[in-house]
Order: C-alpha cells, then structure tokens, then sequence
C-alpha cells in the first residue's frame, strides 16, 4: 500500500507538498500535474483517516511527552510554548506515561483535532511511530530522539559524552565506572556512552565498568550500590544528573565521602545540581533553548517550509565540587 511518503519519494517533493496538493492547498500547476500522473499511476488511495482531514489547521501545536516530572521535559515545554506565543499558536500537551500504544493513539488523535504539527518527546521510535507518521497528514518534529526519515532535534549526545568523559581522565581519574541505563533509549543509553567510551579509547591506562540503572533516583541510589560491590573507581560517570543524585546517596551510604573517595559527574545540568552539597559538576543541555528552536522549526514545516532533517542543540560542561583532581605518576 502506498503512503503520501511514497507519493512525495517518487514526485521528488516534501511530503508536505503531498498533503497540501491533497488537501486542496496551493502547489503549481506543473506539481499539480505530476501528482496527478503519480496518484494515478500508483493507484494510491488515501486512507479514511486522511480523507476526514480539512485543508484548514488551527493554530495549534501539538505537543507529547512521556511523562510531566522531569527538569529536562519543564524546561523544554517553556522553551516551546515561548517561542510558539511570538507566532501567535499555541501548545497542546499530552502526556502518554511512557505508555508507547498511547503515544501513536495521541499522534493520530491530535491529526484529527487539525494541530498545525507535532511535536513528539519520545524515549524510542518504533515501527507503529514510523506508520503513524506516513499516514497523518500532519508535519512531525522529535525532540531527544532521531530517526533519518523524520526531522529532529538533538542534543548532541554523543560528543557530550565524550567531552565528560574528556574532562574527568583530564583530571587525572583512570579508574572509572559508567552507571547508564538501557539502550532501548538511543540518546540516553548508547550515544552518551558511545561518547564516553571514545574519550576512554583515546586515553591511556584506563580501567572502566560499565553498569545500567533506571532514570530514577531511587533506582540509581540501588544501581549504584552495586557498582561499589567489590568495584571501587575514583570517578563515576552518570547518565543523567538524576542517577548522579541518586549515586551520591549510595556512595554516603557506603561511607564514601564525594569527592574525596570518589568523584561523581552528571548529565543534564539540572537546577538543583549546583544547590547540592557538594554541587554537582555536569553536563548542561540547554533545554529551554531545544524547545525554543524545536518551535520554530515546526511552524516551518507546517508552513511547507524545508529545514535540515537533523538539528543540534547546544551543551557545556559545568565544572562544580563533585569532581577532584587526581595526581597522575608521569
């Protein structure tokens, strides 16, 4: 069965030159002709759910997260509903409790309401991602999360990973541990440590471990507590600055004082991290700044304006007090 996504392949055009020719919308009388012989020729049907659609879109932005309790997910949604008040829209957010059936539910509930696009803060992409998207008629953004054949917008995990991890073997630590967690999640759990592990190549004399956790506190205090079962690196790198709070909790529970037993660094560059005691040394995403360029980049695409299919946000390393220096025999 033929998708507007092969409609828009075959005629060489956005796919959203497809829906607007389908949806009654402007496109030039040369376009209009091959689309025609195309649609045609392919015997392509667009499907009920495409045909309810109206060629006229609110003003809304569409906007679905996996959960509301996070720093990193707050900070983004600012960013987005700031940038979407100067266009005049505004943001709709659904939150899908990690749940993934109910995030392709809300993709196609939020097509049906008429949004002007989508914006998706998804853990992972799967195939039921990948279906809804070629059968809404509605242009998609991810945000955290990429996939070659839908436009998104990343932090630059992987080079973040492996400046941290840069930044720490610059500090003389040559035993260390990395407390991640699955990689079921792309950015989160392969790339920052993909990252990392450059770092770690590159220098000499390194000794790392590799450990995986959940995203919470609690879990990471527990997932820490078994990295320091018979393992003792002088530095411990998280994935998230979550996971580094929840470490720090294990390592005073094991009587291990940060950083004079063990430095420990996070991801993320949460506010609380640098009210903590000792403050946490980082790396800071500017999510804020994410959602304000993630808002942007969907009234484009809703406008049937072309963008890079792959956009970077920005990052920096916050050096705090849970990091120290270690002498290194030369």
């Amino acid at each position: 069965m033929k998708t507007i996504a092969d409609i828009a392949k075959l005629a060489g055009v956005a796919k959203s030159t497809v829906s607007r020719y389908l949806n009654g919308g402007s496109v030039s009388e040369k376009m209009k002709q091959r689309l025609e012989a195309i649609i045609e020729e392919t015997g392509y049907t667009p499907n009920t759910f495409a045909q309810s659609l109206k060629a006229k879109r609110t003003n809304m932005i569409g906007t679905i997260v996996p959960h509301l309790d996070s720093y990193e997910i707050s900070q983004t949604l600012t960013g987005i509903d700031n940038e979407l008040r100067k266009w005049n829209c505004h943001m709709l957010v659904t939150n899908t409790n990690q749940n993934i059936e109910r995030e392709i539910e809300i993709l196609y509930m939020l097509a049906k309401q008429r949004v002007a696009g989508i914006i998706l803060l998804a853990p992972q992409i799967t195939d039921a991602h990948l279906q809804a998207f070629n059968e809404i008629t509605v242009p998609v953004l991810l945000v955290g999360q990429q996939h070659e054949e839908v436009h998104s917008l990343v932090h630059n995990d992987e080079e973040a990973g492996y400046a941290i991890g840069k930044y720490i073997i610059e500090q003389g630590h040559r035993r260390l541990a990395f407390l991640g967690v699955g990689e079921e999640n792309e950015a989160i759990g392969i790339k920052r440590k993909e990252g990392f592990k450059r770092a770690v190549r590159e220098a000499n004399g390194c000794e790392v471990h590799f450990f995986e956790t959940g995203f919470t506190m609690e879990e990471a205090a527990e997932g820490a507590l078994a990295v320091f079962e018979g393992y003792f690196p002088s530095a411990l790198i998280c994935a998230t600055d979550d996971i580094a709070i929840g470490a720090v909790k294990a390592a005073y529970k094991k009587g291990m004082h940060v950083p004079a037993n063990i430095s420990v660094t996070g991801f993320g560059g949460y506010a609380i991290t640098k009210m903590m005691n000792p403050a946490l040394t980082t790396v800071k995403l500017h999510f804020m700044e994410a959602g304000e360029t993630a808002a942007r980049n969907i009234i484009k695409l809703a406008n049937g304006e072309d963008i890079p299919k792959l956009t970077y946000s920005n990052f920096e390393i916050i050096a705090r007090e849970s990091v120290d220096k270690r002498f290194v025999p030369g």
